[in-house]
C-alpha cells in the first residue's frame, strides 16, 4: 500500500516508522527542512520537503497512485485542506485527518473526510486502561477552554483515603470524572464513591487549579 503522510512532527515520524515496519511504501511531506533531514537520516529517503496543502506538491508526491493520505500536522485547517485536495483532485480512496480540536470533528466528516483521529477522544477512550504510577500525570490541555485532564494516583498516606467524594472540597471548576480501583475496575463516581489507596482518579480542572487539586488528593493526613 502506498501511503502519503503530511506532517513530519512527532506524530508523523512515529506513524511513518510504524507503517514502514509493516512493509508499506510511505512518503512524508513536511515543510520544515530540519524535520525532513531528521526523517531521512533515521528512516531513509522517505521525506519530501513541501506543503501538502498545495496541488503541485501532492502531484509531485504521486498522490494519484496513493491508496491513502494521512494528514497529521498540528493545524486542523491544514489537515482538512490536505485531505480535500487528496480526495477531490487526486481521487485518493481513503483520507484520514488528525484533529487537534474535537469540536471540528463534525465539520471534517460533513466535508467528506473518511476518518478522523482526535487525541482528546483517544485519551478518553483509553483512560480505563492501566495508567502510570506517578501521583499526578498531566494527560491533556484543552487549550481553547483553559482546562486540563489529569490523572491522580491516591497515595497510602493521603488524607482523602476513606472519604466520600461529596465530602471533599475540590477547587472551583474541578470534576472527578473517573475512578479506577484495582479490585473494582473503572467506575464513573458518584458523591458516595469512597477513595481508596492506589485508586487512580481522572479529573478535569482549570489549568490554574491543578496544584490545588493535587494538594487535596495527595496531601498527607
Amino acid at each position: 500500500m502506498y501511503i502519503v503522510v503530511v506532517g513530519g512532527g512527532k506524530v508523523g515520524y512515529s506513524l511513518t516508522r510504524e507503517l514502514l515496519s509493516e512493509g508499506h511504501e510511505v512518503l512524508v511531506i513536511e515543510r520544515d527542512a530540519g524535520k525532513c533531514e531528521r526523517i531521512t537520516e533515521e528512516l531513509g529517503s522517505v521525506a519530501m520537503r513541501g506543503d501538502g496543502c498545495e496541488v503541485t506538491t501532492m502531484a509531485e508526491a504521486g498522490a494519484e497512485r496513493a491508496d491513502m493520505v494521512i494528514a497529521v500536522t498540528g493545524d486542523d485547517e491544514d489537515n482538512l485542506v490536505v485531505c480535500q485536495v487528496a480526495k477531490h483532485k487526486f481521487n485518493v480512496p481513503r483520507t484520514i485527518a488528525r484533529i487537534n480540536n474535537p469540536k471540528n470533528e463534525r465539520i471534517f466528516k460533513e466535508l467528506g473526510i473518511d476518518a478522523t483521529v482526535s487525541s482528546t477522544i483517544v485519551i478518553l477512550e483509553h483512560i480505563a486502561r492501566e495508567l502510570p504510577t506517578h501521583s499526578v500525570v498531566h494527560l491533556l490541555t484543552l487549550r481553547a477552554s483553559g482546562l486540563e485532564i489529569v490523572e491522580v494516583k491516591i497515595p497510602e498516606d493521603a488524607a482523602v483515603v476513606g472519604k466520600r467524594l461529596r465530602d471533599l472540597s475540590l477547587p472551583p471548576e474541578s470534576v472527578l470524572a473517573l475512578v479506577i480501583n484495582k479490585d473494582l475496575g473503572p467506575q464513573v463516581p458518584s458523591g458516595d464513591t469512597v477513595l481508596n489507596v492506589d485508586d487512580e482518579v481522572v479529573a478535569v480542572t482549570r489549568v490554574e487549579n491543578e496544584g490545588a487539586l493535587r494538594a487535596i488528593l495527595t496531601g498527607a493526613r
